[in-house]
């Protein structure tokens, strides 16, 4: 394309007949893109002359920011956790597939695991940029290996480490390498932790509280550190009591850093968390919740042997499209969920009876938010990367476009 100069310039694309998620709102709005990124019309109009090159409609669809998992161990018979030759092969085709679920951008995760293992597996994970390939990677979430036994789950009891005299070495000589780390899960009441959290946000690490023993007192402090997350909330930790609610009593502390936020993931499958559970955590704190899967393993269906009937509390393991959990074998220790995001939002919203838009940002604008790139990521604001899901009516993903390219495309949406 040349402009009115006969320079050459990018082209602009306007998507039409369709409502745009922006400022917590759908609006009856056109969304218009150029070079990847979301443009004001007014400012194309005005300052530069210029109209839209080439023209899409949606047919009436719901156009919202990009999904972000912040949280998937692998899927699709990829495990993040094997110390295989090419993890990187593995990371690609999962983030290929999770297009049809339509996140854009996600942070694979790594189960607690022997020193090896993460020094082998780290360097193959680096940042990457979404696109026709697969989603983008915003770096590698580590759930574990400072945890605790006693709320461990499926975690292997044999890998598990505490912090010693000289804690972030500890966290240096267990990773090797924190290059490409984003978020690391830990439980607060080890020793020396709160040493290791400042230390990890120095960095720019998010910390996130999860697999703990830690009374509400022990929680502030993480948070005091530097902690901003919980690990799929109400699951490996100690239950609400009314005497010291634990780590869910952070929704509602009153000792937390003033315009500090606590950000929670919940897993909104329909088996790790009661729908009343889901209600309660939304109408405690309503605007922080990233909605994941949290730990899953993206998987079209039951991965016999993995689940076994006998190990899923209530019977056998239900039948795509509804979530079925990773069970410790033999045990009933429910170890993930293989539910796609794009599920978990749809369970969500029914569970809680919140909006379309509250369910929608919170598998988009609240992880965002979390990891510090709410100005690129998860919004369709003017200046935004167009990392876009469309979607109808009831939240079924029928394309998905990376930098406003389209990535993946229903069947049904391309007839």
């Amino acid at each position: 394309m040349r402009d009115g100069k006969g320079a050459s310039r990018a082209p602009v694309l306007r998507f039409t007949n369709c409502r745009i998620l922006r400022g917590r709102r759908l609006l009856r709005e056109d969304l218009w893109v150029r070079e990847g990124r979301i443009l004001d019309p007014e400012k194309l109009f005005f300052e530069e002359r210029l109209v839209a090159d080439q023209q899409r409609d949606c047919g009436g669809c719901l156009l919202a920011p990009g999904f972000i998992d912040v949280q998937i161990n692998g899927g699709f018979g990829v495990d993040f956790s094997k110390a295989t030759e090419d993890v990187g092969s593995g990371v690609a085709l999962v983030a290929q597939r999770i297009l049809s679920h339509g996140v854009t951008s996600f942070c694979p995760t790594l189960v607690t695991s022997p020193p090896e293992v993460y020094h082998k597996v780290l360097p193959q994970i680096p940042v990457k940029s979404g696109g026709p390939h697969g989603a983008g990677v915003l770096g590698v979430h580590l759930e574990g290996p400072f945890i605790s036994r006693e709320k461990r789950g499926a975690h292997p009891e044999a890998c598990l480490r505490s912090f010693e005299a000289n804690a972030f070495h500890d966290v240096l000589a267990t990773y090797g390498s924190l290059d490409n780390v984003r978020i690391v899960t830990l439980a607060p009441e080890l020793g020396r932790s709160h040493e290791v959290i400042r230390a990890l946000t120095a960095r720019g690490i998010c910390v996130s509280l999860g697999h703990s023993v830690a009374d509400l007192q022990v929680a502030e402090e993480a948070v005091q550190s530097g902690a901003t997350f919980i690990t799929h909330l109400f699951n490996a930790m100690l239950p609400f009591h009314h005497r010291d609610p634990g780590i869910v009593g952070l929704l509602t502390s009153d000792r937390l850093p003033p315009g500090r936020h606590i950000f929670y993931g919940m897993i909104s499958d329909g088996i790790h968390t009661n729908p009343a559970a889901l209600r309660i955590a939304h109408r405690a704190h309503p605007q922080e919740e990233p909605l994941s899967p949290s730990g899953g393993m993206q998987e079209p269906r039951c991965p016999q042997p993995t689940h076994t009937p006998s190990s899923v509390p209530g019977g056998p393991c239900p039948p795509p499209p509804r979530a079925c959990p990773l069970c410790s074998q033999g045990t009933k220790t429910l170890s993930g969920s293989i539910a796609p995001m794009d599920v978990c939002i749809r369970h969500f919203l029914q569970a809680t009876g919140c909006s379309v838009e509250s369910a929608l940002e919170a598998a988009s604008l609240h992880p965002a938010q979390l990891l510090g790139l709410e100005k690129l990521k998860g919004t369709l604001d003017f200046g935004a990367d167009a990392d876009f899901v469309m979607l109808d009516d009831s939240l079924h993903v029928q394309a998905t476009y990376i930098s406003g390219e389209l990535v993946w495309q229903a069947e049904e949406a391309r007839q």
